[in-house]
């Protein structure tokens, strides 16, 4: 009996309390957030330097990869791949806009 892997482009934390630091991954989806991965494909920094920049490193060969055999990425590393240029920009989601109806 085969069984689909549904592979995801996701984050595992570490770092510290109130200091985050991310593993960009690839795993399968039934496993745990910070549990086991199938590779490592970069790491995001989200607390700015000095410079007010927030440092993020990626393996684009593999991202790609991973991207061309049908990985989903989570909603937070697609937005990451679409400011490295691997993925288009996802729509922004706006809180509490409405559409108003027409007469």
């Amino acid at each position: 009996r085969a069984t689909t892997m549904v592979v995801r482009i996701r984050m595992q934390r570490f770092g510290q309390t109130h200091r985050p630091f991310y593993r960009v991954v690839a795993a399968d989806s039934r496993f745990p957030r910070d549990g086991r991965f199938i590779e490592r494909l970069g790491t995001y920094d989200p607390l700015p330097d000095n410079s007010g920049r927030k440092k993020v490193s990626l393996n684009f060969d593999r991202c790609k990869y991973w991207l061309s055999v049908g990985a989903q990425p989570s909603d937070t590393v697609s937005r990451l791949l679409a400011y490295a240029g691997l993925l288009p920009m996802p729509p922004s989601r706006q809180s509490g806009t409405r559409v108003d109806a027409e007469d």
